[in-house]
């Protein structure tokens, strides 16, 4: 028979690069390479039992498991399972591509930052480079491969040097082998005791028969089926670490349920420390996997919780499910749909107790995983009180500190707080808390004394737009000309009334009315008015949102999507007691005058949408505010 000469194939780029990092940089915890592929092989024998329990004509003649083969004299190291295996086309495809567009940056950056990032390694197979950190402890590895769909087998070879080769190869039985040819120092991969101790540390909890010779030696029992007394503190931590890829993470919190009646099952839930969203790899997977009398039927099942409960991990166990259980049937199963409403009020009711007995511990997780939770605003209607009560919001009335994370306060907090016979929950959003502190809007409420909650996070305005009411007060962004106040004392509204009345003059004297004409004149159809102010103190002017607006910093939010928006124009409201404005009321009578006073109109409008955050144009802004200097110069030499 003639042979055929292997294909030869190039990496993709990113590939190059991340086996020139894997092989060169990261030194520390060379012993994950073995827990990857051993979570690969374990994956490839789920896909297969999942096959042969949704399809009877595929033969499962076979126990399913993992076999580890060293071999001390060929430096050689052998991770060989019966599984699904791989076609020639999915050899190329699998171990040619990168599955995260991510992944080389975060291993990029592990690597700069050194040892003490060495525990970040832990997140290598859920960013789809798992296989490739093989190179980490071969200088060349094969992969021998027969799908279940075929009778031809194939080899992918390569170096790590930037190409592989994929050649047919005979004799092969269904599943796939790792042929690891070690580097010349890591002989120790070879050693039965050294192997034993990774397999032991890193994959206890994988649920198939993981042999080194005649060993069995993951024989861990299931901790989700036992008494919660009878499970160690360990046995969690190990747990959690089998679910997350992880080494030495600890999760913020876990829950251990048993439910008995109406229906059986068993489940384990852990929260990790980090959102995995926030290092920029895009949205998670359901981190859950879903059992049926202990055999694993799915992973990463985005049935059994919520989509804005997804950042946790755990494992559902229920007798009461079938084995050969599809995902069609997991959406219309009535036990299952009642396994999930159970796991959605256990877990909102331990962030509810974590929040009243830990604050502390809980602002931890809601800093991580707070703008997940929020989702839930939008989703699901029936916990949706309790999902607000959940919320965190940055607030005037606490400055934050030196060194130290913001405070945040919930709804219950403010509305604790609130003057008796306030109706509303006031908020204002902006790009950060320093550009919120400058805003016009604030100096009533501060003037008042009345606590603001500041949304500088852009989903918080969908949030609160969303929600509307709290515990029957509206919920008002404070740049809505829809705020009302509260009632005031006796003394402060003596206060009040002689600041209203001097304002009152300043507003009714003929000379202010005229600058208010000449700035509706100039502004013309770019606002909706132009108008006295009575919410100012000290700034000049200020936008206010018309009846039924967005707030300004959901415009702008969703100004930045694809789709056009509504025209959606401001009122301007100018300080009568302003000195600016008072200066300009006194030239007003004078003719020559009037063109400057417009332009004041046109630049004070444009200040105020400067620090709304909204972008203008820099030429003509320029060119106003040099025009503005070069009469300033003029007069200072004619004086």
């Amino acid at each position: 028979m003639t042979e055929t000469a292997p294909q030869e194939f190039t990496f993709q780029a990113e590939i190059k690069q991340l086996l020139h990092l894997l092989s060169h940089s990261l030194y520390q915890n060379r012993e994950i390479a073995i827990r990857e592929l051993i979570s690969n092989a374990s994956d490839a024998l789920d896909k297969f039992r999942h096959l042969t329990l949704t399809n009877s004509e595929i033969p499962n003649d076979a126990p399913l498991e993992i076999t580890l083969e060293p071999n001390e004299s060929e430096s050689l190291l052998v991770i060989r399972d019966n599984g699904i295996g791989m076609t020639h086309d999915e050899l190329v495809k699998n171990l040619g591509t990168i599955a995260h567009s991510g992944s080389l940056e975060f291993l990029r950056n592990t690597a700069q930052q050194g040892k003490d990032a060495a525990n970040n390694l832990s997140l290598i197979g859920q960013f789809g480079v798992g296989f490739y950190s093989a190179f980490m402890l071969a200088d060349k590895v094969e992969v021998l491969s027969r799908s279940y769909q075929s009778d031809e087998g194939w080899k992918w070879e390569s170096d790590g040097s930037g190409r592989f080769t994929v050649e047919p190869h005979a004799d092969l039985s269904r599943g796939t082998q790792i042929r690891l040819h070690l580097k010349t120092d890591l002989k120790e991969f070879t050693q039965p005791w050294r192997l034993k101790s990774v397999l032991k540390q890193y994959s206890t909890f994988v649920p198939h028969p993981i042999k080194l010779g005649d060993e069995v030696v993951n024989d861990q029992k299931p901790i989700w089926v036992e008494p919660k007394s009878n499970v160690t503190d360990e046995e969690y931590q190990k747990f959690f670490e089998h679910l997350t890829h992880g080494i030495g993470d600890k999760p913020l919190w876990h829950l251990h349920l048993t439910a008995d009646s109406p229906f059986q099952f068993h489940s384990i839930l852990y929260c990790p420390e980090t959102n995995v969203e926030r290092l920029g790899f895009g949205r998670a997977e359901h981190g859950m996997q879903l059992c049926a009398k202990r055999i694993l039927v799915q992973h990463n099942c985005r049935e059994l919780l919520p989509d804005y409960l997804r950042f946790l991990h755990g494992l559902v166990d229920s007798a009461d499910l079938p084995l050969n259980v599809s995902r069609e049937a997991l959406q219309d199963n009535t036990v299952f749909r009642k396994i999930k409403k159970v796991l959605t009020k256990k877990v909102l009711s331990h962030l509810e107790s974590v929040a009243a007995e830990k604050p502390d511990e809980y602002l931890t997780f809601y800093r991580q995983f707070g703008i997940t939770l929020r989702e839930g605003l939008h989703s699901d209607f029936e916990h949706r009180e309790e999902i607000a009560g959940l919320l965190r919001f940055a607030s005037s009335a606490l400055p934050p500190e030196a060194d130290k994370p913001e405070p945040l306060i919930s709804f219950a907090d403010y509305v604790k707080r609130a003057p008796d016979g306030q109706k509303q929950i006031y908020f204002l959003g902006g790009p950060d808390r320093k550009s919120l502190e400058k805003n016009p809007n604030l100096e009533i409420f501060r003037r008042k004394k009345l606590e603001v909650l500041f949304v500088s996070d852009p989903v918080d305005e969908f949030v609160l737009s969303n929600l509307q009411n709290y515990q029957g007060k509206d919920l008002v962004a404070i740049d809505s000309s829809q705020i009302e106040f509260p009632p005031t004392s006796d003394a402060e509204k003596a206060d009040e009334a002689q600041a209203e009345e001097q304002q009152t003059v300043a507003a009714e004297s003929s000379g202010f009315q005229r600058v208010l004409e000449l700035f509706r004149e100039e502004l013309g159809d770019t606002v909706t008015e132009v108008r006295a102010s009575k919410r100012l103190t000290d700034s000049v002017c200020c936008l206010v949102n018309p009846e039924g607006s967005m707030s300004a910093q959901l415009q702008k939010v969703l100004s930045m999507g694809d789709r056009e928006l509504p025209s959606s124009k401001k009122i301007l409201e100018v300080n009568p007691s302003a000195p600016l404005i008072a200066r300009l009321s006194g030239i007003v009578d004078r003719a020559e005058q009037a063109a400057f006073i417009q332009q004041c109109g046109r630049q004070l409008f444009a200040n105020a949408l400067l620090l709304e955050g909204v972008p203008l144009d820099p030429a003509e802004l320029v060119s106003r505010v040099q025009g503005f200097m070069l009469d300033a110069a003029a007069a200072k030499a004619g004086s």
